[in-house]
């Protein structure tokens, strides 16, 4: 069904479900997995450090972490991710690469936020939407740790 699978990983709970159910599927369906984290342009990894403080360059060795125990998260479970980190616009680096790897699935989390917020920032998925030409799931299964190890048990 899936062959490469694109699983877009940003480090918060929602991402970590994300990673979690798309991992899932990728084994289910035996399909390659490129995993990809963005780091947001200088603008808005600026506009965040302000916010919340520390350097843009805490910020992006912040996301690196993150990524690097991603990678290792799906190693230690069997896979064979091909990690590509790359800065820019979440949307758009999203659908760039999807395009780029020949991508049959996007698997993406989802953050529920108000209408304001939706309104302000835009939305991802509606881009990915009309930019992506393959597949996208909106990943919003709570999958713990525990369950995606017994259902790993299941898929092998």
């Amino acid at each position: 069904m899936y062959k490469n699978i694109l699983l877009a990983y940003d480090g918060s709970r929602e991402g970590a479900l994300a990673l979690r159910e798309g991992a899932l599927l990728a084994r289910t369906c035996g399909a390659k997995v490129i995993l990809l984290s963005v780091v947001p342009n200088a603008t808005a990894a600026t506009e965040f450090s302000a916010g919340v403080g520390g350097t843009l360059v805490d910020h992006i060795d912040g996301f690196k972490d993150q990524f690097k125990q991603a990678v290792a998260w799906m190693t230690e479970r069997g896979f064979e991710p091909i990690p590509k980190l790359v800065m820019g616009d979440p949307a758009q680096s999203i659908g760039a690469v999807a395009k780029e790897i020949a991508a049959d699935l996007v698997v993406v989390g989802h953050g529920r936020r108000n209408v304001l917020s939706r309104w302000w920032s835009g939305s991802t998925k509606a881009y990915l939407s009309d930019h992506v030409g393959c597949s996208i799931l909106i990943a919003c299964n709570p999958t713990s740790d525990e369950a995606f190890e017994r259902a790993q048990g299941d898929t092998v």
